[in-house]
């Protein structure tokens, strides 16, 4: 069974339709929608703010979410993909946006919708990502344009999968 747990009194609380990994970690001031997915090993850990998730969000094996006290809650749309290995802290990612595996974004970002960070790519502290683009490298920066349709298509078919995904864990 997952770790469920609270923090100052606070609870997570999950919507309809969610499946969290018998070992993954959620503590304290936690917030899911419905059809959420979080995968074996993640952390999504709200003790020292607040972390709001939309609806199909799939955050895969190994991913981590944080935020930062007093200053950065974290903040995720619907449909968002966080990859195997991410880090996610104390930012803001809008509705349609895929985190490629072991990315890392940091406090203060703004990833607008339908976006992508690539795999390995380091999203510095502030960053403002431009909506309908890919980033990618250490530091991340814009290295190309992908159409709105394309990105919204690509992302909604991944966090469906994980939904189904989702229904073969028993």
């Amino acid at each position: 069974m997952a770790l469920i747990k609270p923090i100052n009194g606070i609870l997570p609380t999950f919507g309809i339709n969610c499946f969290i990994a018998e070992n993954a970690t959620v503590i304290g001031n936690v917030h899911t929608g419905s059809d959420c997915t979080i995968w074996y090993q993640a952390v999504l850990r709200g003790d020292v703010n607040k972390i709001t998730i939309g609806n199909k969000v799939n955050i895969q094996d190994g991913a981590i979410i944080h935020c930062t006290y007093q200053k950065h809650d974290t903040l995720i749309g619907n449909y968002v993909s966080i990859g195997h290995r991410a880090i996610v802290h104390g930012c803001v990612v809008e509705d349609h946006v895929l985190i490629g595996m072991g990315a890392i974004v940091m406090d203060g970002a703004h990833i607008q919708s339908n976006s992508i960070i690539a795999a390995g790519a380091v999203v510095t502290e502030g960053t403002q990502v431009e909506e309908g683009s890919i980033y990618a490298g250490v530091p991340a920066k814009k290295i190309k344009e992908i159409s709105i349709e394309q990105t919204s298509q690509l992302i909604s078919r991944i966090a469906d999968n994980y939904v189904m995904y989702a229904k073969w864990q028993g």
